[in-house]
């Protein structure tokens, strides 16, 4: 964060000062009192489990140089730093967030979508540091909260902020967008994530359509190719389009090749030469998420060789279709999260990769969260889909039995277990040398616990 004073903050957060500003300057913004950086600003939120008030004290003695606070102890406790009194620190972060943007020279590169938020993430940030200084979410910091603190760890050399924009509920994109700012929006598909809570497709475009209303007329909206609402998205956007995919687009991939170690092909932009890439993934959703970034690229004036060598150098966070083999097992961690959707792309991924003579594909599969009324076919449906690749299907957790029971009404090789600690022990005594096993469900399915029990990754 750019040095920030006291009395900015105030301010910017529309609150008032308690204590006596002594001309501090503030460097970083923290919510977390257990890793905070000395001298930083200590944002006390509340939750549904936690109230950040209670280790106020304890973010000063570690080194907060001011806090934000919705309330003052009770107990007339005096706390020994400045303290900035706002009616909701919630609200006084995003302000303060909002403020802050708007003091920066970057250009903001928004990403949203039912699935691919993160490996696009990752691939436009690799591709944007051959030219740029670049800012990007870290880790899962794509909500009300975490957009904010990114915002607010953007520094003054930073030229581009790459930033995603995550949503679970109607009304949560165009906040973001609010405060984000954004130049270039990237919105990577429509699809069933979240369909609990906006109950259609449509109801999903129409949420992540808020960043394509957002974008100024000199913006870029950036949208797959294999989009169904593709021009649903341009009716509701003033800025210019600029469609990828492979095989198609302004930025497109041709000559695709998937390989156990990842999936190359040559990139394709109209007006450059095409340049040979190689990804460390496999699949042809995650060759799509690397032409979104490549778009990026392009609309930012990179040329393709810098393009190309920024995904050829990409490194994509954990969980996400990684690769490791153990005793001669490959191993498939897509264990971060799961929709319909995503379960779709890792089956295709799987099916699509060569394996020896003998050797088979193993699905090993998770629920999948926030399907509503949705949940039972969408289960169902995935279930038969696995084993109709003629993947053996492996259901793990009750409320997973629906894929096991539609991989039977395909074939009979399908099998459940209630809990991780059996379909580890299952794992280890079925899969042998050459086998591909993939791991995938959403966050609550605990695969990686399965995965790990199978094959001590950890």
């Amino acid at each position: 964060m750019k040095p920030l004073s006291i009395t900015e903050i105030v301010s910017a957060s529309g609150g008032e000062l308690v204590g006596h500003d002594a001309g501090e300057l503030l460097t970083a913004v923290s919510t977390d009192s257990r890793n905070l950086p000395a001298g930083c600003l200590f944002i006390a939120l509340r939750g549904d489990c936690f109230d950040g008030h209670e280790f106020a004290a304890s973010a000063v003695a570690k080194g907060a140089g001011c806090l934000m606070l919705d309330a003052l102890p009770e107990d007339g406790v005096e706390l020994g730093v400045p303290v900035v009194l706002v009616k909701n620190t919630l609200y006084g972060l995003q302000r303060l967030a909002k403020w802050y943007r708007q003091q920066l020279d970057i250009r903001v590169v928004a990403i949203t979508g039912s699935n691919g938020k993160t490996s696009t993430k990752d691939f436009a940030a690799s591709v944007l540091s051959q030219k740029f200084h670049v800012n990007a979410t870290r880790g899962n910091l794509n909500n009300h909260i975490g957009l904010p603190l990114s915002v607010l760890s953007t520094e003054e050399k930073d030229q581009v902020g790459v930033w995603e924009m995550g949503m679970n509920h109607a009304g949560e994109i165009a906040p973001l967008c609010e405060i984000a700012a954004p130049d270039l929006g990237i919105i990577t598909n429509i699809g069933s994530a979240h369909i609990e809570f906006l109950g259609s497709r449509k109801g999903i475009a129409e949420e992540k359509g808020a960043l394509a209303r957002a974008l100024p007329e000199q913006g870029t909206l950036i949208l797959p190719a294999s989009c169904d609402f593709v021009d649903y998205l341009i009716d509701r956007t003033r800025a210019k389009v600029m469609i990828a995919g492979n095989g198609r687009g302004a930025v497109r991939a041709e000559d695709l090749r998937i390989t156990e170690t990842g999936s190359s092909f040559n990139l394709c932009i109209d007006g450059y030469d095409d340049v040979p890439v190689k990804i460390s993934v496999s699949g042809k959703h995650m060759v799509n998420n690397a032409l979104l970034a490549a778009a990026a690229g392009y609309a930012l004036g990179m040329d393709a060789e810098q393009i190309g060598a920024g995904l050829n150098a990409a490194t994509l966070t954990s969980g996400r279709l990684r690769r490791y083999v153990s005793h001669g097992v490959t191993v498939i961690d897509d264990t971060y999260n799961a929709n319909p959707d995503s379960v779709e792309a890792a089956i295709e991924t799987l099916a699509d990769l060569p394996v020896n003579e003998g050797a088979r594909r193993v699905c090993v599969l998770g629920m999948m969260a926030e399907l509503g009324t949705h949940a039972d076919a969408e289960h169902l449906r995935i279930g038969k889909l696995a084993a109709g690749k003629n993947l053996q299907v492996v259901s793990v957790g009750a409320a997973a039995v629906k894929i096991f029971q539609g991989a039977k009404e395909v074939n009979d090789t399908a099998r459940h277990f209630d809990d991780a600690a059996a379909a580890a022990a299952w794992l280890k005594d079925y899969c042998r040398e050459g086998d591909n096993v993939l791991f995938k469900g959403s966050r609550m399915a605990g695969m990686e616990d399965v995965m790990n029990q199978a094959f001590a990754l950890n």
